[in-house]
C-alpha cells in the first residue's frame, strides 16, 4: 500500500481516523510505503512552516517506518504519459500527482488517499479511500 501525501499529513496532525487506519494496517501486517514525490511535497511544507526543524524531525521519524517507492525510469515515463493525457483531456492535476500515480501503477500497488476525486481520473489506478 502506497500512502498518499494527504494520509501522511493527516497522520502528522494526529487525526483519529488516520491513526486508527495505520494501526489497523500494522496489525494486519500490510506493507506500507511512501513515494518520492510525496516526500518532495512534505519537504515543501517543511520549508513553509514556522518550525522547520521540528517538522523535519517528525517527518524523518515516521519515514523510518515505511518503504520508499522511487520515481524510476519506468514510473517516470508512465507519469509523463498520464500527465500529458490529462492535459489533453482538460483534466489537469499537479505533476507530483501524476508521478505518484506512475509509481503506484508501475508497482501494481494500491494508493491510500482521501483525494479520490484527484486520482479517479487516472485509468488503472487502484485507489483506497480512508
Amino acid at each position: 500500500m502506497i500512502l498518499d501525501t494527504s494520509f501522511i499529513i493527516d497522520l502528522l496532525q494526529g487525526r483519529v481516523p488516520t491513526v486508527s487506519k495505520i494501526k489497523k494496517m500494522e496489525a494486519e501486517s500490510i506493507a506500507t510505503s511512501i513515494s518520492t514525490p510525496s516526500i518532495f511535497k512534505l519537504f515543501v511544507g517543511i520549508s513553509l512552516t514556522k518550525k522547520p526543524i521540528s517538522e523535519k524531525n517528525r517527518i524523518m521519524e515516521i519515514l523510518k517506518s515505511w518503504g520508499i517507492m522511487d520515481l524510476d525510469a519506468e514510473s517516470a515515463a508512465l507519469a509523463g504519459k498520464i500527465y500529458g493525457e490529462l492535459i489533453k483531456n482538460g483534466e489537469i492535476i499537479d505533476p507530483e500527482g501524476s508521478m505518484i500515480a506512475g509509481i503506484v501503477i508501475s508497482n501494481n500497488e494500491p494508493i491510500l488517499t482521501k483525494n479520490v476525486k484527484h486520482f479517479q481520473r487516472i485509468p488503472g489506478l487502484n485507489i483506497e479511500e480512508y
